[in-house]
């Protein structure tokens, strides 16, 4: 559903993304809502030492939203989640409850007549909310050692120097952050860029019992939009935001890991031990073989060749995984303790 945000975490069931239809699941975990409102408009830009012009920006994993107004009309009408059959559907539907009157007299009687205009308004409705305060609480530990220089632990800190080491983690390439800065809008820690990991298939989706099911990502959304050469961004996703990530159920667009820690060991190892993470199967299994060429093999820690040591030992990997712990705001750090609960 468009409202998820964040989850706790699990030890049990299938690594799937569940919707809000029993027995449905979605081929993409649910990205955070948290700290959207920063997330900008697609656009392609070229820095100084890049070879061409990439995209950033834009919502859902693969960009094709490009405001939040927009957004809301996926889950609204996809088939695994809201499932309405048409906007004409969903008007009788909200005229039914109490939330018409309150659009009627926020946006006038022809939201209740209008099919679009009832998508269109419950879109701007969702989108102040989305980028209202509350949904940027900037209230997490981290913040704290941002503003007041509040002390981490040593693993925390440690985690930290690790994550933006570029001969380590080079974690701060892509989610990229400021700790010299007290503004903690500055380290929203992501470009807001895309870039082509291989995460493993999860074969837990149901999708992907067909083997020739893969989802391709950026390259579906650049088809729709014209741009010269779609193949050359298969298999990218764009970069999400780490705030809170500490209390997610799942990890990466596919959902395929179930813990945080699997995630940092994740790109620890990619290259160094690939059979771990690709269990015998073909590496880049979730790619297919004709885009393979996108995928990123040049940053560290993913550069390495299989039987080296990895880049980040069992340890490093632990005081990543502290340290992204810290990004989690206050009040998730507080539910997180309360008996019983099992998301937020």
């Amino acid at each position: 559903a468009f409202t998820s945000t964040l989850n706790a975490p699990s030890l049990a069931g299938p690594r799937t993304p569940q919707g809000s239809r029993a027995g449905r699941f979605s081929a993409r975990t649910a990205p955070s809502l948290l700290y959207v409102r920063y997330v900008p408009r697609r656009h392609f830009y070229q820095d100084d030492d890049a070879p061409y012009a990439s995209p950033f920006g834009g919502l859902f994993a693969d960009g094709r939203a490009d405001t939040l107004a927009e957004q809301v009309r996926g889950p609204l009408f996809d088939p695994d989640e809201m499932n309405n059959a048409s906007p004409r559907s969903l008007l009788r539907k909200v005229r039914a409850t109490e939330l018409a009157p309150a659009l009627s007299q926020a946006l006038g009687p022809e939201v209740l007549r209008d099919p679009q205009r009832m998508v269109q308004g419950i879109g701007l409705a969702l989108q102040a909310y989305l980028q209202s305060d509350e949904m940027a609480p900037f209230s997490s530990r981290f913040d704290d050692y941002l503003r007041q220089r509040t002390p981490l632990s040593p693993q925390e800190m440690r985690g930290l120097a690790l994550f933006k080491n570029p001969d380590k983690g080079n974690c701060m390439s892509c989610h990229t952050l400021s700790d010299t800065a007290s503004r903690p809008e500055r380290s929203l820690f992501t470009d807001f860029g895309y870039d082509a990991i291989a995460v493993p298939r999860n074969l837990a989706l149901p999708a992907n019992r067909d083997a020739r099911h893969f989802d391709n990502g950026l390259c579906r959304t650049a088809s729709q939009l014209r741009w010269p050469d779609p193949g050359q961004w298969c298999g990218y996703f764009r970069t999400p935001g780490l705030r809170n990530v500490a209390v997610r159920q799942s990890f990466m667009h596919n959902g395929t890991f179930a813990t945080l820690r699997e995630a940092v060991a994740f790109y620890a190892t990619r290259s160094t031990d690939p059979a771990k993470w690709y269990h015998g199967r073909s590496t880049f299994d979730d790619v297919p073989a004709a885009h393979r060429a996108n995928i990123n093999v040049n940053s560290t820690p993913m550069n390495r060749r299989a039987g080296s040591t990895p880049g980040l030992s069992d340890e490093e990997i632990d005081a990543i995984s502290a340290f992204l712990g810290t990004l989690t705001d206050a009040r998730y750090e507080a539910a997180m303790r309360a008996p019983g609960v099992a998301a937020v």
